[in-house]
C-alpha cells in the first residue's frame, strides 16, 4: 500500500509526501493541523482530513499514528 499525504497550505500550495497515484491520498488544511490540539483521527471523524482510498487501510494510518507522525513532519517544514 502506498500513501501520500498533503496538507494544504493555501491555494495550489501544498506540502505533499509520498508518491502520485498512491493507493491513498490524506489531505488536510495546514490551519488545521498546526493546531496544537490537532488529532487526526478526530479530523478525520469531523470531515476536515480528507482521505481517499480503502477505508480500512485509511482507519489503520489514523490507529498506527502514522499519519499524525507525517502530518506533523509536514507541518513543521518552512
Amino acid at each position: 500500500m502506498s500513501v501520500q499525504y498533503r496538507v494544504v497550505v493555501a491555494k495550489k500550495d501544498e506540502r505533499v509526501d509520498g508518491p502520485d497515484g498512491a493507493d491513498v491520498v490524506v489531505t488536510v488544511p495546514l490551519v488545521d493541523s498546526a493546531a496544537e490540539d490537532f488529532d487526526p483521527t478526530v479530523a478525520y471523524m469531523r470531515g476536515v482530513l480528507k482521505a481517499s482510498g480503502n477505508t480500512g487501510e485509511i482507519l489503520q494510518l489514523l490507529k498506527s499514528g502514522a499519519a499524525a507522525d507525517v502530518i506533523s513532519l509536514l507541518v513543521a517544514q518552512a
